[in-house]
């Protein structure tokens, strides 16, 4: 008769790492020994210097505090550990005391997991061992510590990497054009059979399980010379073992194996070794045709492309190239800047084609602004167009006129967007409509008009554009429009609440029980929609406070909000907090956008895993806090 406790102890181990990577037999017997242990609020798990135990934890119901202490031995909670957490484990790399509290924030269930039992698949289990490794270095688990902000889908390592650094990190594509012959078959045949398939190698297999490879090299050395016969098994010729890797091999990986052991084709199998069935190849010339895709050569094509059909190709690889930075891991921050460079290249690159296609010169200096997630530099998929242009003041008898000729400029600019990838905006929010095609006079009179009239309306319009960025053009222009802003904002706290009140508008995004709000109605009916209640509350909220504080020059939210932990240190967690969430958010709406080919905004909840939805709840109390400190510091309750 099974053990009913353990068999329930093991379905929730195994929605989580390290358990998730164990296989269901390994996974039962750890789960027999486990022991179920229950803390009341407030109880001491394990204290600062204690001797370590013999188990380490992991949250099953409730919340534990990592605590270290200061000079005065105050202590200061470092990390939150809730559903799913691991801690603790100290005592399974390191025979010294517990460096840290563990103190239970409320009433709370914890399964003990012994050292013993545990311990030989850590050793024996690389990617168990990464993972306890990583745990035990940070001594953290979710965005609230100082010093490690958790691992929400792999994110941000504080790392500096160069481009070309992060281009060697990405996986390499991998050719599915493949050809399979048994180790029986004569080398004519397996050669004619190269021929058709217009391919440069030859797997040999057993059951589809890889004994050795064959490659246009070995044919010349070893048959066009003679010293083989074409009737001869390809068995006899061929290179055994193969050098396999799984799916996920990056491009440095890949270089310095082919260098290693002097090969120019790696077979890639379903868990990286020769004894699982082959899912594909990756040749020396898949190699240098990826090369292509690296940053540097890539902001060369843009420079140099010479048609909107080029430019539409290179955005092609720079999706491809985001989607290997994805799968990699690589931090939001660097895939950012990396991206937004390669946008904004893109964009400066068809305003230039676009102004030697008009009959004449600009007639004065203009600016061409980038709004919404372009101007806040977080513009990873293809998302709708959002931009404005200012041009020089002129004389009134000139208005109309270079009105005109910056009205036809940009409907040649929008529309190559457009074919390039970029959709048009659907409330014309674009630098063709006349509405937003204006000298800077006429921008500063319709700012001072926002500021000043604060309907809900205006509001949103003044959001919108106070997060802008020069693409192409003379920066004095848009300085001087930001300094206006910022004039005209200054001791106008009636706009600045009703900033606060728009930026309560969407509340967080979980419901009672901690359920996620979906869409109640229409076409997304059911679905998530991780803009409107995830990464738009965090991004009002930033932009809230840092123009309260009248900083100018940032429109990241993340870097907003790490500015605002410098200016504010007593809120400095929570604005920390913040920041990791943004970019989480980001990261995971990208995900989904590449996986589904989309922009990622309206998220199936039920196609995510019990873990996934964890980590989303804990970036959403991060809007919770935030809000709950925007309604106290401009007191909205009155307006709400």
């Amino acid at each position: 008769m099974s053990n009913t406790i353990a068999v329930r102890i093991a379905d929730f181990l195994g929605n989580f790492p390290p358990f998730s990577l164990l296989e269901a037999g390994q996974l039962l017997g750890i789960s027999e020994k486990v022991k179920v242990l229950y803390f009341e609020q407030g109880k001491m798990v394990f204290s600062k210097g204690e001797a370590g135990h013999d188990y380490f934890y992991i949250v099953h119901k409730g919340a534990v505090d990592l605590q270290k202490t200061d000079k005065e031995d105050l202590p200061e909670t470092i990390d939150k550990c809730d559903e799913g957490d691991v801690f603790g484990l100290r005592p399974l790399f390191a025979k010294e005391n517990y460096q840290i509290n563990a103190i239970t924030a409320e009433e709370s269930i914890l399964y003990a997991i012994p050292l013993t039992d545990f311990k030989p698949f850590a050793i024996t289990n690389s990617e168990v061992g990464n993972f306890l490794m990583e745990s035990f270095a940070s001594n953290t688990r979710n965005p609230y510590s100082n010093e490690h902000r958790g691992k929400l889908f792999s994110e941000e390592q504080d790392v500096i990497l160069k481009k070309e650094a992060l281009f060697d990190l990405q996986p390499v594509q991998i050719s599915k054009k493949m050809l399979m012959v048994t180790p029986g078959t004569s080398i004519q045949e397996a050669a004619s059979q190269m021929s058709k398939r217009k391919v440069g190698s030859v797997i040999v297999v057993e059951n589809k399980i890889p004994v050795g490879i064959v490659t246009d090299v070995d044919f010349r050395e070893k048959v066009v010379t003679g010293k083989v016969k074409t009737s001869t098994e390809i068995g006899k010729i061929m290179k055994s073992p193969v050098i396999c890797y799984s799916k996920d091999l990056t491009l440095a990986q890949a270089q310095l194996t082919m260098m290693k052991h002097n090969i120019n084709h790696i077979c890639i199998t379903k868990d990286g070794t020769p004894n699982t069935k082959v899912k594909g190849i990756v040749s020396e010339h898949d190699i240098i045709f990826s090369q292509g895709n690296n940053p540097s050569v890539l902001m060369k094509a843009i420079k140099r492309a010479r048609s909107t059909a080029k430019l539409n190709r290179i955005r092609g690889k720079i999706m491809f190239l985001l989607e290997g930075y994805i799968k990699s891991n690589i931090p939001l921050t660097h895939i950012s800047k990396i991206m937004f460079e390669l946008n904004d290249a893109t964009i400066k690159r068809v305003i230039d084609r676009c102004i030697q296609k008009m009959d004449s010169p600009p007639p004065v200096n203009f600016a061409w602004m980038s709004l919404g997630s372009q101007g806040r530099k977080e513009q990873l998929l293809q998302t709708d167009q959002d931009n404005a242009l200012v041009f020089e003041d002129v004389p009134e008898e000139k208005l109309e006129e270079t009105r005109s000729y910056f009205l036809k400029l940009a409907t040649k600019v929008t529309k190559r967007l457009n074919i390039i990838g970029y959709e048009f905006c659907p409330a014309e929010m674009m630098a063709r409509n006349p509405k937003y095609c204006l000298s800077e006079s006429e921008w500063k009179q319709q700012f001072t008009s926002w500021i000043t009239t604060s309907g809900n309306d205006e509001i949103l319009l003044c959001q919108i554009f106070f997060d802008f960025d020069i693409s192409y053009g003379d920066i004095k222009l848009t300085n001087a429009i930001s300094d206006h802003i910022f004039d005209t904002l200054k001791g106008n706290r009636h706009f600045i609440k009703g900033l606060a009140v728009q930026a309560l508008r969407n509340p967080s995004p979980l419901g009672f029980f901690r359920q996620f709000l979906v869409e109640q109605d229409g076409e997304k009916k059911d679905l998530f929609d991780i803009k409107k209640r995830g990464i738009m509350p965090l991004t009002d909220a930033a932009r809230l406070l840092i123009l309260d504080h009248r900083v100018k020059n940032i429109s990241n939210t993340a870097d907003r909000f790490e500015k605002l932990a410098q200016l504010e240190p007593n809120n400095k967690e929570i604005y920390q907090a913040c920041a990791y969430s943004s970019k989480a958010l980001i990261k995971f709406r990208t995900r989904q956008g590449l996986l589904h080919k989309d922009s990622g905004r309206f998220i199936d909840l039920e196609s995510l895993g019990k873990e996934d939805k964890i980590k989303l709840k804990r970036c959403f109390k991060s809007i919770k806090d935030i809000q709950e400190l925007i309604k106290v510091r401009y007191e909205t309750s009155f307006y709400l």
